[in-house]
């Protein structure tokens, strides 16, 4: 597993040669699942820090931590400032996507729209700002799901996910050097993409995910006017 850095000291790890797997899985079997509200026994804390980079929004920094055992390691990662992803729901019960190059992957990929937060803005604010800027689409209600955090072994960022209805189309506000198109699917038609592989952006997976479980009846939205 990634950790974003590296210890200083060894640990020992559970292996064919340390311990047979018949008694492995003996010991996995017979573990309890606890909650534990004590987490002292996993907390890493801050020992320094440095900044890295620092970009137009990024920031990578790297830590030396104090490890729970009394060992220290780094640990280098990406303050972001956060953002906001939007689910659009059109009246005919399709939802509103965009497909867009994303340079990172050298690919067009297929997602829900969505922004950073701007410096003191409301995730509320910036939803509607990002849906209006690229899409050109107003929404009557809104609705909370929560906070993805998408890449947490080496970024803090956390993406608040709304649900927008009640669209009325306008004009689209992009940002200079922003190139998208808009598509619509339907949930089963993104289900399939997910199963084939052609829907792989981790945001829209979980929006899928939370209106699925929405429309089944299992996850509640609280709607509110605009």
């Amino acid at each position: 597993m990634h950790r974003g850095g590296s210890s200083t000291r060894q640990r020992p790890a559970c292996s064919p040669r340390s311990v047979s797997r018949a008694s492995c899985g003996a010991i996995c079997a017979a573990a309890p699942i606890v909650s534990k509200t004590d987490d002292a026994h996993l907390v890493e804390r801050q020992l320094d820090s440095a900044e890295v980079y620092q970009g137009h929004f990024l920031r990578v920094v790297k830590d030396r931590v104090a490890l729970p055992d009394g060992g220290t390691a780094s640990r280098e990662f990406i303050r972001h400032p956060g953002a906001v992803m939007v689910v659009p729901l059109l009246d005919d019960g399709r939802l509103l996507m965009e497909r867009q190059y994303r340079y990172p992957m050298g690919r067009v990929m297929l997602e829900f729209p969505a922004g950073k937060l701007d410096a003191g803005e409301a995730p509320l604010v910036c939803g509607q700002r990002e849906l209006l800027e690229e899409t050109g689409y107003t929404a009557a209600e809104w609705a909370y799901a929560g906070v993805l955090h998408n890449a947490i072994a080496y970024s803090d960022e956390g993406i608040h996910i709304f649900f927008a209805r009640g669209l009325s189309q306008g004009t689209q506000k992009l940002d200079d050097g922003e190139f998208l198109e808009l598509v619509t699917h339907t949930s089963a038609e993104l289900d399939q993409l997910a199963a084939r592989g052609e829907l792989t952006d981790a945001k829209s997976l979980i929006g899928l995910l939370w209106l699925q479980r929405w429309q089944q009846g299992a996850w509640s939205l609280d709607w509110q006017p605009a």
